[in-house]
């Protein structure tokens, strides 16, 4: 078996000399947690221009970019480092290493985790539990805890892999069977859960009957729960073999979509009164661990695992119907902006396609990494981030 995990990772507008609107992106999946960009006008040439390029380690981690810098992590010589780099140059501006196993278990190993930008303060999550409050300026740490020893939780076989995911006054991390809470000020424990194995996912904010929720997943089940105190408030048993329950739920409304890979597929539920009722379940999309986009009532996801026979597809959110597949997309991950898909393939091919039920429709197409390719990029004030797993990040033109 070959598995990776997920990558794992406050929004600004402004008018750029050509009139197009460009956007932050600082935190996993974006300021939505839905992995899609409001940035319009964007546009990438047949043969995209490389901007800068940097070297920063074996690893899957995503990008977070806001106030002119651009995040990512990586692995090299027994330690995990956190990189902060110009946005527009790729000078490194600090970076910060630690020691950390490689966890090369049936993979490369390296890290997974994508900070989280929260204004004067970074805040990361390793695999291994290590939690990190950088100062966003300079790369100062202004606290730093080993929350797994701490509570004695129980380390999923992959490490921890969710982005640490800011509410208020609290830090919501996927640590245990239902997420902790962490004062983000000081790294105090404010609330933990059990202490079962975590799933992989970056927990979603999402609100409902007055209340702050946020879905966290564990190894067989994704379950709401309260930010301010970790009470649940729904749980839906989902059982992925391998315990891999990776790929973020999408919410819309009130409804909850969750897909997974290992042959698991997906299903839609209904939230009422806080209680899930499943409307359909079926194995059309299997999202391993990148998740699909929900665009009107279309998710556009990779559909199959890594080192299986994979597809892109267009499904129907409330039928779970397939309206399209595009095989020669593989396995890979996306993100979506301006009615596009940034589809990014594990080896290395960076498509761009119309997000339509109407069919696949791509745009362009080119070759701009070698290597295994997982990470999730990312568009954010007019440049394409992306990167390989051994660490090889190129900032492209898209403007």
């Amino acid at each position: 078996m070959k598995l990776h995990i997920p990558l794992c990772s406050s929004l600004a507008f402004w008018v750029t000399a050509s009139f197009s609107i460009g956007a932050d992106w600082p935190v996993w999946r974006g300021p939505n947690g839905n992995g899609i960009s409001s940035e319009t006008g964007w546009k990438l040439a047949a043969e995209p221009k490389t901007l800068w390029e940097a070297e920063v380690g074996l690893g899957f981690s995503s990008f977070v970019v806001a106030g002119g810098k651009v995040l990512t992590t990586g692995h090299a010589d027994g330690q995990d480092t956190v990189w902060c780099l110009d946005a527009a140059s790729g000078k490194i501006l600090w970076k910060h290493s630690y020691a950390a196993d490689l966890g090369d278990k049936y993979y490369e190993g390296g890290t997974s985790n994508t900070p989280t930008l929260d204004g004067d303060q970074t805040y990361h999550l390793s695999r291994w539990g290590d939690l990190f409050c950088f100062e966003t300026a300079t790369g100062k740490v202004l606290w730093q805890r080993q929350v797994q020893k701490e509570t004695e939780s129980s380390i999923p076989d992959w490490g921890y892999a969710g982005a640490p995911l800011v509410q208020g006054n609290l830090l919501i991390i996927n640590v245990g069977k239902a997420g902790m809470g962490v004062e983000k000020t000081t790294g105090k424990i404010v609330w933990k859960s059990d202490t079962d194995s975590a799933g992989y996912s970056t927990p979603l904010a999402y609100s409902a009957g007055g209340k702050k929720l946020a879905i966290v997943s564990s190894a067989d089940a994704y379950t709401a729960i309260q930010v301010e105190n970790g009470t649940p408030v729904w749980s839906y048993r989902w059982a992925t073999k391998y315990g891999v329950n990776a790929s973020d739920p999408i919410v819309k409304d009130d409804y909850v979509f969750i897909s997974t890979g290992y042959n698991k597929g997906c299903t839609l539920l209904k939230i009422t009164d806080n209680k899930p009722t499943k409307i359909w379940e079926n194995k059309v999309l299997k999202n391993q661990f990148n998740s699909s986009v929900l665009i009107g009532n279309h998710l556009y996801g990779i559909d199959g695992d890594q080192n299986s026979r994979c597809s892109l597809k267009c499904v129907d959110l409330m039928t779970g119907g397939a309206v399209w597949e595009e095989n020669s997309i593989g396995f890979g991950s996306l993100m979506a902006a301006d009615g596009r898909l940034i589809i990014l393939t594990e080896k290395g091919e960076l498509a761009i396609a119309k997000a339509s039920p109407e069919g696949y429709e791509e745009i362009s197409r080119a070759q701009v990494l070698s290597g295994r390719c997982w990470s999730a990029p990312v568009l954010a004030n007019g440049r394409l981030y992306v990167r390989n797993a051994p660490g090889k990040v190129l900032c492209l033109e898209a403007q």
